[in-house]
């Protein structure tokens, strides 16, 4: 890694656990629960369209820590730990100079407490792998550096958020000189595994009432019964972001620190399979973005379809670190369109987002402006990373059918469409990793 002299920017990844996009006002979303993750889009830079590269929390988290696809990182489904020597996100801002640390749910060892050889790279540590076993909403119990158990008082978010701000604090006070990256994991708005239930705090369900999501209005599922808690541990989570971005401005770092808010997957409440994730539909990849801080700051909307594995690139651009050369993620633009992403990979292809789902099958998708092209593998495994054979399940005109209910897969006016849609997912696999595949027709 080449450092330059400059004192360059902290960096922050705020990171939520299964929040729908559309539960920000910035899209739209008419409860309120949002206003500081609002004004950071109004600050710095709005990333209208994010979406995971797959709705899993392992996979997701692996390619956010890495900058790779869940397969090219061999961390295709959970249970998969992060391979030791994975070169991540951790890695590359230490050997730049930051002081790096992690809060939170890790969702990427063997084990709890993780040891050392299982944490990314991380310096600091005050987490737990599976946090909603290791903890429940109000009593938060993660493990430090020496692999101890450490009891947080508060609301998880709450607990989680003061343990990150009193870490600033005190490194401000100490190495002040030290640029820092850090890592901040919540379990919410994710459901405590073990009663199947979202639990907001105190009072905070009354924000479940008066809105639900389209796509839940239409499909028979859950969300009667899980909204009301849902939403109300995003209200609270943003209260946590919005402590957080106090807390910087008290230690006059706002300037001088980038701050990136999003999340590993969506939640379709049952709507699309027995559970909440795992499938291709919106309500399951589509993820809320937004960046403030140092070159994030005045950059307005980015209408550019972005990906997980595009945070490491655009993170390690912001803060100038010489990130591999290989890796797949885009890369801020400079110059006139400053707002902008550049596509490294990609050559000539159109704009599109590979999104690798497994578990609960091995599928693919496309996700292009207007459709959503889906695959399934047959002949494999469902723990299985890829196919060798896929079959055509679904298309989705998203422009006249948002919320993917008119299955168009099979219609024979649309075979040039799902012709060319087919080529184009091919070609987003090969630069994936993955090996060469073939796409069967219904």
């Amino acid at each position: 890694m080449s450092t330059s002299p400059a004192r360059r920017p902290n960096v922050i990844v705020f990171f939520t656990d299964q929040q729908r996009w559309d539960t920000a006002g910035a899209h739209g979303n008419p409860l309120g629960l949002t206003p500081n993750f609002d004004r950071m889009c109004q600050r710095g830079t709005f990333f209208e369209y994010a979406f995971t590269p797959n709705p899993v929390c392992a996979p997701a988290r692996a390619a956010l820590q890495t900058g790779r696809y869940p397969t090219e990182v061999g961390v295709h489904r959970n249970g998969r730990p992060l391979p030791a020597d994975a070169p991540s996100m951790a890695r590359w801002f230490g050997e730049a100079g930051f002081d790096t640390a992690y809060f939170g749910k890790w969702h990427l060892a063997t084990q709890d407490p993780v040891p050392p050889s299982e944490r990314g790279g991380y310096a600091s540590w005050l987490a737990a792998n599976r946090l909603e076993w290791t903890s429940r909403p109000y009593d938060t119990r993660v493990f430090n550096e020496a692999e101890e158990e450490v009891r947080l008082p508060g609301y998880r978010t709450d607990a989680l958020v003061d343990a990150t701000i009193r870490w600033i604090d005190g490194h401000t006070r100490e190495t002040p000189d030290n640029p820092f990256f850090i890592f901040l994991s919540l379990l919410e708005p994710h459901h405590q595994n073990n009663v199947d239930r979202y639990v907001a705090p105190d009072g905070y369900d009354r924000y479940g009432t008066g809105w639900v999501p389209p796509d839940l209005q239409a499909l028979a599922g859950s969300s009667a019964t899980h909204l009301p808690g849902y939403l109300g541990c995003i209200k609270r989570i943003d209260e946590g972001l919005g402590r957080l971005l106090d807390a910087l401005k008290s230690l006059s770092l706002t300037d001088d620190t980038v701050v990136l808010y999003t999340s590993d997957h969506g939640c379709h409440f049952r709507t699309r399979n027995h559970e909440y994730k795992r499938s291709c539909h919106e309500a399951s990849i589509r993820i809320p973005m937004a960046a403030q801080g140092a070159y994030f700051d005045n950059r307005g909307v980015v209408s550019e379809m972005v990906s997980l594995v595009d945070v490491p690139t655009m993170l390690g651009d912001a803060a100038g670190l010489d990130l591999p050369a290989d890796l797949p993620g885009r890369r801020l633009a400079g110059g006139e369109s400053q707002n902008a992403l550049t596509g490294r990979t990609a050559g000539s292809l159109p704009e599109g987002l590979l999104v690798q789902v497994s578990e609960s099958e091995v599928g693919r998708a496309l996700r292009t402006r207007r459709w959503k092209y889906y695959v399934q593998g047959v002949g494999v495994d469902r723990r299985d990373a890829a196919a060798k054979t896929y079959v055509e399940r679904s298309l989705f005109d998203l422009e006249n059918d948002p919320l993917e209910v008119h299955n168009l897969a099979s219609d024979p006016a649309l075979a040039p469409v799902r012709d060319e849609l087919r080529e184009h997912l091919l070609a987003r696999m090969a630069l994936a990793g993955e090996a060469d595949a073939a796409i069967e027709t219904i």
